[in-house]
């Protein structure tokens, strides 16, 4: 039986899939298996398995059912101790299930390590953001207000915690996996790799870009965490509303039609859940986009935001490492 089980939901993603494969073959650590998980697809990708050779990929194909049963599905074919899970247009570094089984071996009462995640365009290159969260242990305060984690393919998990806090939540159409973590926050410590090993495709089309989903998905997931909550953490729902107001403001600045006055509206309902922030760094730096996208235009914003993410490259070269 293999240590580790590679879960891949693939909806319609031979664009990236044989890509996003190879950087799991390549790996460092060869003891594991890797589901495809093909939720409907009407692509290539049966085609594609049946001419891949390596005996530790398989194809299991269902019917379009979304992320969630994809990833459900994935676990209940699982053989392996530990789960990782992998997007099909992400990429992983060679290290990257090495350190993380070496992780968990070491630290046994550890429900899930994490790493660092590096931001990549279409083509793969850096685009000069790194989501680097040092945080570990009982990280579930942290968690509820942030998704600490940003990116699904970067945690690996002990098959034990599914056992005990159940499967993905298939009634959340986005932020799904949040709330998963959130659920595993509540029972296990969290371990962190302080290592950018994952890297995360940023495409126009990803769900994720998707405000109007983010915005029906939100409330669900905060008002279904807090519903279970100690009334000792009852004080942080203010903060997480707070956080995923936020949150819905960048991605409309950052949607293709730059919806700057949805994000206003966003921007303003934040304050309101928690007012102590209006000084803050995270607040202002998004009072700062909305106003430069009031004043030069959508074409004006997106050239200064390009020269912008032109510099951060440069002085975050070190970590932008090119993938695989």
């Amino acid at each position: 039986m293999p240590k580790v089980s590679v879960i891949i939901p693939a909806y319609n993603a031979m664009t990236y899939l044989p890509e996003t494969v190879g950087s799991v073959l390549r790996q460092s650590f060869t003891d594991f298996e890797v589901l495809i998980i093909d939720d409907g697809s009407s692509d290539t990708i049966q085609q594609w398995a049946s001419q891949v050779q390596d005996l530790r990929v398989r194809l299991i194909s269902q019917e379009n059912q979304g992320a969630s049963a994809a990833r459900n599905t994935g676990i209940a074919h699982a053989q392996g101790e530990y789960l990782a899970f992998l997007d099909a247009d992400d990429l992983w570094e060679a290290t990257k299930l090495e350190k993380q089984v070496l992780c968990l071996d070491n630290y046994p009462a550890a429900g899930l390590v994490y790493t660092w995640t590096v931001l990549i365009d279409p083509t793969g290159k850096p685009t000069g953001r790194v989501f680097a969260s040092k945080a570990e242990g009982d990280v579930w305060n942290q968690l509820i207000e942030h998704n600490i984690i940003e990116c699904g393919s970067s945690p690996m998990i002990r098959r034990d915690c599914f056992e005990t806090v159940g499967l993905f939540d298939c009634n959340l159409l986005a932020v799904e996996d949040w709330e998963m973590w959130v659920r595993i926050a509540s029972r296990y410590p969290f371990a962190v790799l302080q290592e950018p090993l994952t890297y995360y495709r940023q495409l126009s089309t990803s769900l994720s870009k998707n405000w109007q989903l983010m915005a029906q998905c939100f409330p669900l997931f905060i008002e279904k965490v807090f519903y279970s909550a100690p009334s000792e953490r009852l004080y942080l729902k203010n903060r997480s509303y707070y956080q995923a107001n936020l949150c819905l403001a960048w991605k409309c600045l950052q949607s293709t039609d730059r919806d700057y006055k949805q994000a206003v509206q966003f921007w303003q309902q934040a304050i309101i859940y928690y007012p102590q922030k209006r000084y803050s760094l995270e607040y202002l730096r998004l009072s700062l986009a909305i106003a430069l996208m009031r004043c030069l235009g959508s074409d004006n914003y997106n050239q200064v935001m390009e020269i912008i993410y032109v510099l951060r490259r440069r002085v975050l070269g070190r970590l932008a490492v090119t993938p695989i």
